[in-house]
């Protein structure tokens, strides 16, 4: 996607001549970084991106979708390059070095709201896949037992799982799940091709009967699409190739690091990231066209209740979310105590207390926010957006010693009113889209 340009300051390190001297062999390989890169990118957005591309026609998402990728690389750049001039590892110690301590407020602030939406959106897809899952083992249920409430089995699954993970002090070993994580995303992408063919179109008209009397163009992809929808779109995209707030603890773990390797490591990531979620979006729409659900899951669910195939995705998906929700706690917890707590020791009173808000927190958001693209649209068209676009812009026009009309600085202001303008158009029509279906409601 990007690369620096030149190739002295592209081999030179990111981190202090010291932290080199460690055993290579301590260190993490160049393919494990891109699994653990693609970990990072790859979550719960892969599930509202056939609905992006249903809002926006496959050539408006195909050409959204390569941009904010390119974008995503790009912003990457900036921030290795601010590592270079900082001597600094940390997304919150570059915003220090920038704007001292309301940089670093700015970095923390935005990466704690920004995980609690996606562990939001994680919790989201339990609530609503889970009921489901159990539903298709079982024959004979009238659906009103407890055992199939999304909001019962939603509180049992946080209290008896997530919690008890996510109180832990360290969690190193769900960083494991990574590669398992990617796999049940391909699978994830492999299913929705396959199922692609033996789903008919016309569609269903709200019930698990298809239509007999239908409009031809219902079968038509849509190239083009323009509607207050569409706003959706680059948000979601966002939330899907937010990586930033991970890429340089990876970097700390790469053998052999320098700016040209983890660059790479970074592209081939975003890169193979794009074609698992252009696959899945791309015969997701051409599978339930303008009917797509905003949560892909809930399509076939409604079409294909007990097919084997969909519930060995269902669960496979509900495995890997179950996971990453406490490893996702704790950059956010991270991020509170910096903010509250940063010139206190530890103490497992905080410690406990921080955990619990966050658990409430987003069990709230995922049981009372009424539709998954509303978590999407808002965090990513606000945190999302200020991660990829926004900050990394900033502050290498701070940071950064280059004359203001030099190119680089040039593509980084570029950069930062991009942000501004994502976020300024979008999230206004979301909340106004939002409030509009509350009152239709």
């Amino acid at each position: 996607m990007m690369s620096s340009d030149s190739e002295q300051s592209e081999d030179s390190a990111l981190i202090p001549r010291d932290a080199t001297q460690h055993q290579e062999s301590s260190r993490a390989s160049f393919a494990s970084s891109v699994f653990n890169i693609m970990h990072a990118i790859m979550g719960s957005g892969i599930l509202g991106l056939a609905y992006a591309m249903a809002s926006t026609g496959i050539i408006v998402f195909s050409l959204l979708l390569l941009f904010v990728a390119f974008l995503a690389a790009y912003s990457v750049h900036l921030l290795l390059e601010l590592c270079g001039q900082t001597e600094r590892t940390s997304y919150e110690d570059i915003g220090f070095c920038a704007f001292k301590t309301t940089g670093k407020v700015m970095v923390a602030g935005a990466i704690l709201i920004q995980n609690i939406g996606a562990m939001s959106s994680y919790l989201f897809i339990i609530k609503s896949e889970l009921p489901t899952a159990i539903a298709g083992f079982l024959h004979n249920h009238n659906g009103t037992e407890w055992y199939l409430n999304g909001q019962i089995l939603l509180l049992i699954t946080v209290v008896c799982v997530v919690l008890p993970l996510a109180l832990l002090p360290k969690i190193e070993f769900l960083g494991y799940t990574s590669g398992l994580s990617i796999v049940f995303m391909v699978y994830f992408a492999i299913v929705v091709i396959v199922k692609k063919w033996f789903i008919p179109c016309p569609l269903f008209n709200g019930t698990m009967n298809y239509v007999q009397n239908f409009n031809s163009d219902e079968c038509k992809p849509k190239l083009l699409q323009i509607s207050t929808k569409s706003a959706y779109a680059i948000p979601i995209m966002a939330f899907s190739f937010l990586c930033h707030t991970s890429v340089l603890p990876i970097y700390c773990e790469l053998r052999r690091p320098s700016k040209s390797r983890m660059q790479k490591a970074v592209n081939i990531g975003i890169t193979l990231s794009f074609s698992v979620y252009m696959l899945s979006a791309l015969f997701g729409y051409l599978t339930f066209y303008g009917k797509v659900d905003s949560q892909l899951l809930h399509s076939y669910s409604q079409y294909l209740p007990r097919d084997t195939l969909i519930m060995s995705v269902r669960i496979c998906i509900l495995f890997s979310v179950l996971l990453t929700v406490p490893l996702i706690n704790f950059p956010a917890r991270k991020a509170i105590m910096l903010l509250f707590f940063s010139n206190r020791p530890f103490k497992w009173s905080h410690h406990i207390a921080v955990t619990l808000a966050i658990q409430t927190l987003i069990v709230l958001l995922a049981m009372y926010v009424p539709n998954i693209q509303n978590i999407f649209g808002v965090v990513g068209s606000t945190t999302s957006t200020a991660l990829l676009f926004i900050y990394p812009g900033l502050f290498y026009l701070q940071i950064s010693r280059e004359p203001l009309k030099s190119l680089k600085k040039l593509q980084a202001l570029g950069l930062l009113i991009l942000g501004f303008l994502i976020g300024a158009i979008s999230l206004p029509v979301i909340i106004i889209t939002w409030l509009h279906n509350e009152n239709v409601a």
